[in-house]
């Protein structure tokens, strides 16, 4: 019996567990692979709010076309309006019927709607930008048309106009 406790005591000065430097070394690795995850990580939701605002453009302009066919083939001829009354998801009603169509918009995300005017009439722009991607706006020109294209330098989401 004396003989097995002595065997169990000298197995356990082997047991010494890790050095200072080992554990020195695996800190410094986890250390670096955080400071490579948390940029790609914020670049990951950059993206990904810029795309929640190229696609409320993309539903703006379902959302206007289907008003265009229900009103006599006329757009709405005037800023839309922002809609809170769910207190939930920010929006813009098209008109103050009680049947206004309303786009619903993601969160962050400010969408402006300007009609053309003299010889542009018939025609609009739709803004869009989010707040929480890199700052860029986005354009839809119903003139022009084609696909929701990144704004030029200098175009204000707030008027559509450089």
């Amino acid at each position: 019996m004396q003989d097995i406790i002595a065997r169990l005591r000298a197995g356990k000065k082997n047991d010494e567990g890790f050095t200072l430097i080992e554990l020195l070394v695996v800190v410094v690795i986890i250390g670096v692979l955080v400071a490579i995850a948390v940029p790609v990580y914020l670049n990951y939701r950059q993206g990904a709010a810029d795309k929640s605002a190229q696609s409320d453009v993309r539903g703006a302009i379902s959302a206007i076309e289907q008003f265009y066919t229900e009103n006599g083939n006329k757009y709405p001829t005037t800023k839309l309006t922002e809609d809170n009354a769910d207190g939930n998801k920010p929006s813009l009603k098209m008109s103050t019927a009680a049947d206004a169509k309303v786009i619903t918009l993601s969160d962050k995300t400010e969408l402006t709607y300007v009609p053309g005017t003299g010889a542009d009439l018939g025609t609009y722009k739709i803004c869009a930008t989010n707040s929480g991607g890199s700052g860029k706006v986005y354009l839809y020109d119903s003139k022009a048309g084609g696909s929701v294209k990144e704004a030029a330098a200098g175009v204000k989401v707030d008027n559509c106009a450089v």
